[in-house]
């Protein structure tokens, strides 16, 4: 066959014979082949037997033809020897074909569920490092030269979804290199992927004079390619401005509102919740500090559409939800007495939470690893695009250690957790316990990188249900001191703001005669 009859006509079409809408192509001589179910259709006038395929190993583009036997991607090659395309296998037996006569791909099988490329050519953890390409012959040309994992996503446009198929799985390697095109979608793909792991384990590959690690391949710059990756640098979340018109861009953006609270005291003084900041709860035990936590989280289910994160260390799944659906009957009902049957609490619960995917709860109850927990809150903002996450409470995280190795890993988990908050622009509510001066219990640095401190304490001498709320940090306004008294009904099992009380009244948060009147 001459190289004008080897031209394709028609791209994409549906198959006579099998159900692919795409796989068939039609050539100028007039036969047509089927890259799914393989049925060919000679010239008319050629009996079908005259032509046959094979696939083959073969080297292409630089890289050898042991290299693409180790991806098992094989090259299909006409009866004139002549190659037609090349094969790219994903799990579960997707296949992603580019014709070589031209820069063209369609794929066959649920491509979009695949992941990435190459997955399953490595087990999970088997090497220090993992390295992600943006395509597939990259990934065997870098994998050529440094004999290490490499998988690649599927283009830039998909590299967020492909990496989020396959996360866990990249998580199981200490560093993980991105290796993305030098282009402006590379780029912009990596930012995407970079902000799915721990950004002290992710480096960046940056390829100087040429686009892709394919090109260095064929130029036979395989030298210079290694030394790209060896010198790798840790990626950098924030990039440095310093024109005039980044400076005034940044000024223009509009400014950013706040979500209120469910109490308008404290709304006033703090001019609402925000992305990007953290706030931190403080009470000691018993005081309330859940009951505050719900109906700030119920509030935000009301008022917001966000998807939010919910991971409550000391509270089983079942009275998390009940609380929420309490709250929006004014009624406890997760008291056997309350008379509201389960399909009343299932109703009020879907009112609140409108859709599926958007409340996450955290299913483990107690301590946990602190990397584990630091993950999961990644996992929910990165991949469920949670824009709050509240947390009750931070001491419970590390309720495992005693003594300096407490207060060494609570000082970790916050200074990471308000970190990841600045890097992926998402609300930390938290909560932590205090000691009898008031300080956070286990690590005084919870408090030091806080954006917001709100206090509760209880008045032991009111004998009554009541919540004294009182702003010891403000980093947004400024503003400090006593923030609103809150009524805590049992009947209802809700808190109701009394507004214009004696701010005197309010116990000062380092009282150290404060002590819990009723637990709720």
């Amino acid at each position: 066959m001459n190289n004008t009859n080897n031209k394709i006509s028609e791209l994409h079409i549906p198959c006579p014979k099998c159900t692919s809408s795409d796989a068939y192509c039609v050539y100028g001589d007039g036969h047509g082949y089927c890259f799914s179910c393989e049925y060919y259709s000679p010239p008319e006038g050629k009996e079908n037997s005259s032509v046959e395929y094979t696939r083959e190993y073969l080297p292409w583009r630089g890289v050898e033809a042991s290299t693409f036997r180790t991806y098992g991607a094989l090259t299909r090659v006409d009866n004139t020897g002549k190659p037609i395309s090349l094969e790219f296998w994903y799990p579960e037996g997707a296949c992603k074909i580019r014709l070589l006569h031209r820069k063209e791909f369609f794929s066959t099988g649920d491509i979009a569920k695949a992941g990435l490329f190459g997955r399953n050519k490595f087990a999970a953890g088997s090497h220090k490092h993992v390295t992600i390409t943006e395509g597939e012959l990259d990934a065997c040309s870098l994998y050529q030269v440094l004999r290490s994992p490499v998988v690649s996503v599927q283009s830039s446009s998909t590299a967020k979804r492909d990496c989020i198929l396959d996360l866990d799985w990249l998580r199981s390697f200490e560093r993980i290199y991105l290796a993305f095109d030098n282009d402006e979608a590379g780029r912009e793909a990596l930012s995407r992927c970079a902000k799915l792991f721990d950004y002290n384990k992710v480096f960046v590959v940056k390829y100087s004079n040429r686009k892709d690690a394919n090109e260095y391949l064929q130029a036979g710059e395989t030298e210079e390619l290694r030394n790209l990756w060896w010198n790798s640098k840790k990626y950098l979340p924030e990039t440095i401005v310093s024109s005039f018109k980044e400076f005034s861009d940044i000024l223009r953006e509009p400014a950013q509102k706040g979500v209120s609270y469910p109490w308008c005291t404290i709304s006033e003084m703090t001019y609402g919740i925000r992305t990007s900041e953290s706030v931190l709860i403080t009470a000691q035990e018993g005081v309330g500090k859940t009951e505050l936590m719900h109906a700030i989280e119920h509030h935000f289910l009301k008022e917001t559409d966000y998807a939010i994160g919910a991971i409550y260390l000391e509270e089983p799944k079942k009275r998390h939800l009940q609380a929420i659906a309490g709250l929006e009957l004014s009624k406890p009902v997760h008291l056997p007495d309350s008379g509201v049957t389960d399909d009343q609490v299932i109703s009020a619960l879907e009112k609140v939470v409108r859709v599926d995917d958007r409340l996450h709860l955290y299913s483990h109850f107690g301590s946990d690893d602190p990397e584990s927990l630091l993950d999961t809150i990644r996992f929910l903002v990165a991949a469920r695009s949670c824009r709050v996450i509240l947390l009750d409470h931070i001491t419970m995280a590390v309720s495992g250690l005693a003594g300096e190795d407490e207060r060494r890993a609570l000082d970790y988990l916050s200074t990471r957790l308000e970190m990841m908050v600045k890097e992926l622009d998402f609300a930390l509510i938290i909560v932590s316990h205090v000691n009898d001066v008031g300080q956070t219990r286990g690590s005084r640095y919870i408090s030091k990188i806080a954006d917001i401190r709100i206090d509760a304490v209880r008045d032991v001498n009111s004998g009554e249900n009541v919540v004294y709320l009182s702003i010891s940090k403000n980093r947004f306004s400024g503003r400090t001191g006593p923030a609103g008294k809150l009524i805590f009904d049992p009947d209802t099992f809700t808190l109701r703001e009394e507004l214009n009380y004696e701010s005197s009244q309010s116990p000062r948060p380092d009282d150290n005669s404060r002590t819990p009147a009723l637990v709720f």
